[in-house]
């Protein structure tokens, strides 16, 4: 069983009837409908919930944390970013999405500004699966098309990725590298791009799949061993 926590800011769904019509739910509440049914716990947990929601109980039980944000990332508190970068250092998974790219936590885990290039103007996105051997990639064809979406495009800052799973292509000819992981200590990281509230992306099933496929790459599912600091001991003898 994989332990699965989304966090979303819950700003948007308050604020703009549009967001409000498309995820009645919240975009937490379609996040977590992915995992429905399947081999997953899911627990949700927002922004102005007292520690956000992201207490350390909660975090002793995910596995994987899910994080979408948007308007309010100056809100999260740095304590509470510490506590997920622990967590992620000691072998939980995260799958940062959209404009999560922004977010606390995944700038201080990739150590860039993460910035980029962005439009709201109804580009088309073709989003092509260039590493369809990847867990992240299985039942993934070859491109997904989402009709209407925000553009991203590069310089996309961010560290080389480890593996390179998307690449998007925009309507007004941009690129983005749009399904990136990475890790850190003992956690694996996903960045997934696509997701811009005022679009029913959470809606579509290949994003959908690759969602599914996400949380089960990025769970950490056999026991971790703690690495040892410090000062130590030699294991064989030491001329005198």
């Amino acid at each position: 069983m994989i332990r699965v926590t989304v966090w979303n800011e819950n700003r948007h769904e308050k604020k703009n009837p549009r967001v409000a019509e498309i995820y009645p739910d919240g975009i937490h509440g379609a996040i977590a409908s992915v995992f429905a049914g399947q081999e997953f716990m899911v627990q949700i947990a927002t922004l102005d919930e007292p520690e956000h929601g992201l207490t350390e109980a909660v975090l002793e039980t995910t596995d994987v944390l899910f994080w979408w944000g948007h308007l309010a990332h100056g809100d999260v508190s740095d304590t509470i970013v510490e506590r997920v970068k622990a967590r992620v250092l000691a072998g939980m998974g995260l799958v940062v999405l959209h404009s999560g790219h922004f977010s606390k936590i995944f700038k201080v885990l990739m150590g860039t500004t993460c910035d980029l290039k962005w439009r709201e103007a109804n580009d088309r996105e073709r989003i092509w699966t260039v590493a369809p051997g990847h867990p992240i990639a299985e039942g993934i064809p070859e491109n997904i098309l989402l009709e209407a979406e925000e553009m991203y495009g590069e310089h996309f800052d961010i560290p080389a990725p480890e593996e390179l799973v998307f690449v998007s292509w925009f309507s007004g000819g941009e690129v983005f590298r749009s399904g990136c992981t990475y890790r850190r200590g003992a956690g694996n990281i996903f960045y997934f791009r696509p997701g811009h509230e005022t679009y029913p992306t959470y809606h579509h099933q290949d994003i959908r799949q690759v969602l599914l496929n996400a949380a089960r790459w990025a769970a950490n599912i056999n026991p971790i061993t703690t690495p040892v600091y410090g000062n130590a001991k030699p294991l064989e003898p030491l001329p005198s």
